[in-house]
Parts: structure tokens; C-alpha cells; sequence
């Protein structure tokens, strides 16, 4: 994007193109609407204004005004010009310079893929010719289709950059003297050819991991080696050994890493004790889950005078023990995260250092890295301290035991316990009153025989005693990353003297480079969608602002509480929300109600922890600032091993659900429907939370047509409608352990199906797909 000046250019529109034409280059695949643009300009504008000689005196809110005026004025003038494409109604991006984009490819069930862009909307479309022999998550070069105005880019794929992976796990299939593996994942559509001096004594039907050594140009098939046999399908061991593989997880730590672990001295030393601030003597403790051998956090507590009380709020110094730059520290970052399945934990670290040396177990001195705050009984923070401590935790609580002595006042360290109770409640309505949301996910958990089968489910509940963690965690972690996010440096040439007149030159205010967690707010077209679909069920959701937006949220999910409707519309709203990440760039933490936040508290179980840690102890010490160009890779890498390793763990819940299904062929249940496509309606039970689906081609009393934009299917000749949020009774019809899919038959009971949704007028022939839930299709789709 080229920049033209003329000699006429009113100063204040030179200052406003060369923002937009800036905005527009950093992000050269993005689209942007006037809104998006006045809000990334609305600062930097008032302050050239403020610095404009003799400008008139204006209120912000006529600033504002005029900026956004002014911003849609250009953006036409831009896009007659051709330098900018309006991709849909107000929304623009850059014309391409070059027919060719390269980027990540997200592969669909069906064959077609998308490159993705830094957003959603802007992803090129590439049809299942044209993606070659790219795999799902590859870094590619595209190449650019032309297009008509306001239709979707296209392209084809031209070269395969970075393979994503090249292991994948499946199951054999024998074709004589060589095999096929069919991979588990439903992204990977090829079957990977093996020949057979490379089966590695696999067996037909095993589950196993084949590893692609070649592509042939012309060839239909990748060809691969069998790495690693994982066992027969519907072990428990061999299921869930897959899972880890097929995310990329994996199945155990390097021999060498291993090594350098067991090598570190578990003593602590006298003089390791002289550097740190001592609490041993201060009554502390921890509470975790039942089953945790990992103890990140443990708190103490003392009388700090004045009606004040001194909280110790104590972290395990894993980075005591892991060094950067070592085999163990590269292991733990490529790792990233600890991972949790149904049945067992896979952790970032190996044993002895997380369930061993950092652990805070009872009974023994332990390294911390801590957040010592001093409170007043109406929890008002009146200081703070962070630095290098030594404990001893003298009792080991787990939830319930705490639950208990908060219930009834009784037991150890209940003088203690009550009081960070009450403590911990105030933090709470503080927090909800700034504009936090509650959103509290009912957590499905099974009970496992020997064997690791399915023989119940149960719902976890979040009672007092974990909201007391949880408060006591979100304020280390927030008073962390004010610190360090308040710290700033001052760059450039200061001040410069003349006779008669003092001027800033070239002067910067930047933050220290640091890893935040942030949440950016409601994406405004699913939030509105969200509202519409709530007020169907008599819930209203105001969207004024970000507080009326949590305030009604937060009123929606006390309402919800105990009704059928309590996941179908608590799962929606999250699906309206930003999803969390790790960045060096701080733009607050919208779900939290915090201008600045971290994660500090669980260094044994997650790598953005560890860094967390490393880059307090650098400035409390004064040190040198970080590269933040790599610590931003850093926190993308971290944030997507996040979201695979959740992804594995509702991997290994579907499993278990199917299993738990399968002597229950035939049986009827009431659920509610909890997700509606255009190939069927997902049915959630209400006895167990086990989620399958009924397909559209089973219901055989109608044709049904999808309807994105109510989340419904219309019977064509009936009207019959089934809606999101329904209550039904189905009846399993089959639990497929190798493919990890319930399918339900539903079951003619008028007295089971109660619409919640008058049928509306049909959609308009001119409505676009979208890749959103909330979108509507182009159009219906018919399914018997």
C-alpha cells in the first residue's frame, strides 16, 4: 500500500491515513470495519491532536466522532482507489500485492480446507482438488484465485512449507505383503501406505503409529514405517496411548531426560536457606484434588497487627531445579502443559521432579518462589512482597476434608481456614462487582474399575474450599503481573532545553516484556446471536457495555442453575466468548474483570508458569530486558500445546462415554438436544452427560431442513421442529469405540419433545455460510 502526498494535506487526514495504511500493512490478510479502526486509533489520535498548535478546545466524545467520520470517508476513498477490498458490507482489507499467501491449513471432514489468517472470517477457502498433498495443520503456500467483489478468496495448494506432523496413529490394515494404516483422526483423510519390511511385526487390526518417510509426487498415498505397536482397540492402555500420540504428546520422557532428573539433589542446603526469606515456622498448608500428587501451591497465615493479617500464598521454585537451556528445560517447554485423561496424568515433568523435589508434600522443607500479601479483614491488599522463600507445610488437605472443616468450623487449622474462607469470599463479590463472570462448568468425571472401564458418572462439584484456592491463586497471579506490567522503562532522548520552550523528542513509555494471560471480550456478532437465542428462553442479555454484558451473564448463569437448559445455554455463551491465550501483548483479562494477569501458580504442570517465574526473578534483581519477539513465540507455542492437550482430554472423555454405552444398546434415556447440524441433532443424557448423535437421515417421518440461524431443523411437509435446547427421549443405537461416536435413535414421545421455538419465516436465499455456529448456511439442507 502505497502512500501519495499532496501538497494541499490537511495535517490531521495525513495523520489518519498513515494510521490506516500502517494498520492495514502490519495485517495484510485481516479485515477490518471503521469500529475496529477507530478503537486502535482513538489514543494515538487524541494525543496528535493534543499536540497540534493553537487546536480547539474539543471533549473526547467529539473527537471520537470526528475520527470515525473521518476513517469511513478514507476507507471509501481507499477502496475506489483499489487499494483496499471491501470483502463484505464495511468490512475491508489490503488489495494482495502478489498472488500468493502462506499460512496454516485447517482441513475439514469433508475434504475442503481453509488457510487461516490472524481471523476467522478472512480464511481462504481451498477445495478438496486444489489441497494436494498438504495435511491438516501444515504451514503452506497458496496460490490466489481471482474473485468477484464480496465472494469468498480461493485457492490451491503450490508447495507444502512445514509439515505439522509426520506420526499418526491408526489402525493396520494387511494387503498381502504390505499394509495400509486408517488414522484415527478425522482430519487426516489418507491412508498411509506401508511396506512390508517396515511393519514392524504389526498384526492385523492393531492400533499403531506410523511415522511418513516419503511422498512420491504422483503418488495417491504418503508412504510410512510402523514406529511403534500400541496394542489391540479397546484397551484401556492402547486407547488412551493414542490419544496422547494422536495430539502429539509423548507416551514417556527421553532416557536423558530421565538422567538429568534423577541427578538433582533433593537436600536443600543451609546456605541455599540463608538467601531466602524463612517460613518455616508459620502455620501453612495445601488442599488439592484427592488424588493430586503434585503440589504446586500452599498457603500460610499469620496475625500481621492492626486487625491485619500477613497471607502467604507459596509457590513451588521449579526453576530452582530446571536451568535454561537444558535437556529438562527443552523437554518441558516442547511439552508445554501437563496432560490430564480420564485416567491418569501425563505430566511436563518427570516423577521425581513433580510428584518429588518440587512438590510441596507435609513434613518436609520445600524451595518456594512467593507472593506475600498483607490484608485487612474486608480483604483490602495494604502490601505486597514477592521473592525467594523456604516452608513447611504442616498439613496436607484435600477438597473435601477443607470443605468440611469450612462447613463446620471443626478440625485443623480451622481458626485459619475460616478466616481465609471469609477472606477469599470477599476477593469473590469484589471481583463480580468490577464485572467478572462466573462461568462454572459442570465437570463430568467416571468411576473406572481395575481395568480402567466405565462403571459410573458423576458430576464434580466447585464448593467453598476450591474457591478459596481459586481467589487466593487469581490474586498472586494478578498482583504478579501488576508488578511487573506497571513497571515501565522510559525510551528515547528525554527532554530537550531551547530559550524559551521546553519539548518532549522522541519519547517512548514502554512495558518490561513479560507473558500475560489475556481474554479480549465477547466477539459482538456471536454475542448478539447469543442474546437472540437466550431471549427466545426468557433471558435477557444486555449488550451495552463489558459490565452490563457480565452483570447479565452473570444473572443468566444463576438462573440457569438446576434447569435442563444449565449446559446447552452455558456451553453457548463460552462459544460467544474470545478464547484465552498467552501473549507479551496485555490487553487485560475480560472473564476476570483484571487489567493484568498471569500465570504464576502452577509452574509444575504448565511452561508458562516457568517463564513467569524466570522473568520475576530477573526484575525483582534489576536484570537486562528479554527478547520479546521470542518470548512472544514462546507464548504461542504454550498456548497451543493448551488447547491439544484440552482437546485430548475431551478426546479421552468422548472414549469413555462410548464405552460406558456399550451394554446399554437398546436402553432409552431422556437428554436434551445440545447441538443442532446439518447432519443431526447432538443429544446430551441427562442421567450421565454421555452426548450422541441422532442423524437427520434416521428420522424417517419427514425431510428435515437445517435452520443455522434459530440452531433447529423444520420438517418440510410436518413442521415438525427440534430445537436446541429441546427435551427428548432417545434410545442408544449404537457406541462405536474405534470411531468414538454414540448414535441414538429418537423415540416418538410428544410427551419428551416440547419445542421451546415457534417455527419462523425461512431464511433468505442471499444468506452466507459461515464457519461460526451462529451463521446461517446458504442453503437448506435436506436429509432424510
Amino acid at each position: 500500500m502505497s502512500k501519495k502526498k499532496r501538497k494541499d494535506e490537511n495535517p490531521v487526514e495525513h495523520f489518519i491515513l498513515s494510521e490506516l495504511y500502517k494498520a492495514f500493512n502490519q495485517h495484510p490478510n485481516r479485515s477490518f470495519n471503521h469500529k475496529q479502526l477507530a478503537r486502535h486509533l482513538r489514543e494515538p489520535y487524541f494525543d496528535f491532536i493534543d499536540r497540534l498548535p493553537a487546536s480547539p478546545e474539543q471533549n473526547r466524545e467529539e473527537l471520537g466522532e470526528e475520527l470515525r467520520n473521518e476513517i469511513i470517508r478514507l476507507l471509501g476513498d481507499l477502496a475506489f482507489k483499489g487499494e483496499l477490498i471491501e470483502v463484505e458490507r464495511g468490512k475491508f482489507k489490503l488489495k494482495p500485492k502478489h498472488s500468493y499467501l502462506e499460512g496454516i491449513i485447517d482441513i475439514t471432514a469433508s475434504g475442503a480446507a481453509f488457510l487461516l489468517s490472524e481471523n476467522d472470517e478472512d480464511d481462504v477457502f481451498i477445495a478438496p482438488r486444489n489441497v494436494r498433498q498438504a495435511l491438516h495443520g501444515d504451514r503452506v503456500k497458496v496460490f490466489l484465485y481471482a474473485k468477484h467483489r464480496n465472494q469468498r478468496i480461493e485457492g490451491e495448494v503450490v508447495e507444502v512449507l512445514e509439515r505439522a506432523r509426520t506420526e499418526f496413529v491408526g489402525t493396520v490394515q494387511l494387503v498381502g505383503k504390505y499394509a495400509f494404516v486408517v488414522p484415527d483422526s478425522p482430519k487426516m483423510l489418507i491412508d498411509i501406505f506401508i511396506p512390508g519390511h517396515l511393519l514392524s511385526n504389526a498384526e492385523q487390526g492393531q492400533k499403531v503409529m506410523a511415522e511418513i518417510v516419503d511422498w512420491p509426487k504422483n503418488a495417491k498415498n504418503p508412504m510410512g514405517r510402523i514406529s511403534r505397536v500400541l496394542g489391540w482397540p479397546g484397551e484401556n492402555d492402547a486407547e488412551m496411548h493414542s490419544i496422547l500420540a494422536e495430539y502429539g504428546f509423548p507416551l514417556e520422557f527421553p532416557a536423558h531426560v530421565e538422567k538429568e532428573s534423577e541427578a538433582i539433589a533433593e537436600e536443600i542446603t543451609p546456605q541455599e536457606i540463608r538467601k531466602r526469606r524463612d517460613f518455616r515456622s508459620v502455620p501453612t498448608f495445601t488442599i488439592d484434588p484427592i488424588d493430586a500428587k503434585d503440589f504446586d501451591d500452599a498457603l500460610s497465615i499469620r496475625p500481621a497487627g492492626d486487625g491485619r493479617w500477613e497471607i502467604g500464598i507459596h509457590i513451588a521454585d521449579v526453576t530452582h531445579y530446571i536451568r535454561e537451556h537444558t535437556r529438562l528445560d527443552k523437554e518441558a517447554y516442547e511439552r508445554a502443559t501437563s496432560v490430564y485423561l480420564v485416567d491418569r496424568t501425563i505430566p511436563m515433568l518427570p516423577e521425581k521432579l513433580s510428584n518429588g523435589v518440587c512438590s510441596l508434600r507435609p513434613g518436609e522443607d520445600k524451595l518456594c518462589f512467593s507472593v506475600v500479601v498483607v490484608m485487612d479483614e474486608h480483604a483490602k491488599v495494604h502490601d505486597t512482597w514477592f521473592g525467594k522463600t523456604v516452608i513447611f507445610s504442616d498439613k496436607r488437605f484435600h477438597y473435601d476434608e477443607a470443605q468440611a472443616v469450612i462447613e463446620t468450623g471443626q478440625g485443623p487449622f480451622s481458626e485459619e481456614i475460616g478466616l481465609m474462607h471469609r477472606l477469599a469470599q470477599r476477593l469473590r463479590t469484589e471481583r463480580f462487582r468490577k464485572g467478572a463472570i462466573a462461568f462454572e462448568k459442570v465437570e463430568v468425571k467416571f468411576q473406572l474399575d481395575e481395568q480402567g472401564r466405565p462403571i459410573g458418572v458423576y458430576l464434580k462439584e466447585s464448593k467453598d474450599a476450591n474457591k478459596l484456592i481459586e481467589e487466593f491463586m487469581l490474586l498472586a497471579n494478578r498482583s504478579v503481573a501488576e508488578f511487573v506490567g506497571k513497571r515501565h522503562r522510559v525510551t528515547g532522548q528525554g527532554m530537550k532545553k531551547g530559550k524559551h520552550q521546553e519539548e518532549v523528542e522522541h519519547l517512548t513509555v514502554e512495558a518490561k516484556p513479560f507473558v500475560y494471560r489475556v481474554h479480549e471480550g465477547p466477539v459482538n456478532e456471536r454475542l448478539q446471536s447469543f442474546a437472540a437465542f437466550a431471549g427466545r428462553w426468557g433471558y435477557q442479555i444486555k449488550t451495552g457495555n463489558d459490565r452490563e454484558i457480565a452483570h447479565s451473564l452473570n444473572d443468566l448463569m444463576k438462573s440457569v442453575r438446576g434447569k435442563k437448559e444449565q449446559n446447552v445455554l452455558e456451553q453457548l455463551a463460552i462459544r460467544s466468548m474470545s478464547k484465552a491465550v498467552y501473549t507479551t501483548d496485555n490487553v487485560g483479562h475480560y472473564g476476570l474483570a483484571f487489567d493484568y494477569y498471569t500465570h504464576f501458580t502452577s509452574p509444575i504442570r504448565r511452561y508458562p508458569d516457568v517463564l513467569v517465574h524466570r522473568l520475576l526473578e530477573r526484575y525483582l534483581a534489576s536484570g537486562q530486558d528479554v527478547d520479546v519477539e521470542a518470548l512472544e513465540e514462546q507464548c504461542k507455542h504454550c498456548t497451543a500445546m493448551e488447547i491439544k492437550a484440552s482437546d485430548a482430554e475431551r478426546t479421552s472423555i468422548k472414549y469413555k462415554q462410548v464405552e460406558f454405552l456399550q451394554d446399554k444398546l437398546g436402553q432409552t434415556f431422556d437428554g436434551i438436544i445440545s447441538g443442532v447440524t446439518e447432519w443431526g441433532l447432538y443429544v446430551e443424557l441427562s442421567e450421565n452427560k454421555c452426548e450422541g448423535l441422532v442423524r437427520l437421515r434416521e428420522l424417517e417421518d419427514d425431510f428435515y431442513e437445517f435452520d443455522d440461524t434459530n440452531l433447529r431443523v423444520i420438517g418440510s411437509r410436518t413442521g415438525r421442529v427440534y430445537s436446541l435446547g429441546d427435551a427428548v427421549r432417545v434410545t442408544v443405537l449404537k457406541a462405536d469405540l474405534q470411531r468414538r461416536q454414540i448414535d441414538f435413535r429418537m423415540e416418538r414421545n410428544p410427551e419428551h419433545h416440547t419445542p421451546l421455538m415457534e417455527a419462523g419465516a425461512r431464511r433468505s436465499s442471499r444468506e452466507r455460510p459461515g464457519r461460526d455456529g451462529f451463521r446461517a448456511p446458504k442453503k437448506a439442507k435436506k436429509r432424510r
